[in-house]
């Protein structure tokens, strides 16, 4: 009975690695830009790691009650909810691409934008209505374009 258990053990772990050497490159991306931390130098994105780690730990224990889940989706929402749970905290800039921005609004455009999540599901999933995941995008979407115009030098 113990040699069954470990070989399903042995098993989960080597389903979960294959599945974070797969996604833990764009899942770590996605988190670097929801916290606004820098990408580079390596290691700058302390906080983007300890938010995945924190993520892919959630769907690791829940691994075997997926059935069929995507995990990649599973991971993704964990990133979501503890990213607004705990935004509150990362206020300060931190020179990353989407510092500018309000965590509401670094959250609605990386799942729209950069993970392409559909406006109904992102609405779902943050628990608002659809047009005004819509209105924070657009935002969102203005406050980077006019940042980049002012960078260039030209009028707003």
């Amino acid at each position: 009975m113990r040699e069954r258990q470990t070989h399903r053990d042995r098993l989960r772990a080597q389903e979960f690695e294959a599945f974070v050497a797969g996604a833990g490159g764009r899942l770590l991306h996605t988190a670097t830009l929801l916290t606004a931390e820098p990408a580079a130098p390596v290691g700058a994105n302390v906080r983007a790691q300890r938010l995945l780690c924190a993520a892919l730990a959630r769907t690791y224990a829940e691994w075997d009650g997926l059935r069929g889940e995507d995990p990649y989706d599973r991971t993704r929402q964990e990133l979501a909810v503890r990213f607004a749970r705990e935004s509150w905290r990362h206020r300060r800039p931190l020179g990353g691409v989407l510092d500018r921005l309000a965590p509401l609004e670094r959250l609605v455009l990386v799942l729209r934008l950069y993970e392409e999540v559909g406006e109904d599901r992102t609405a779902a999933l943050l628990g608002l209505p659809a047009d005004r995941v819509r209105a924070v995008c657009d935002r969102s979407i203005a406050v980077l374009r006019s940042g980049a115009r002012g960078a260039l030098g030209t009028a707003p």
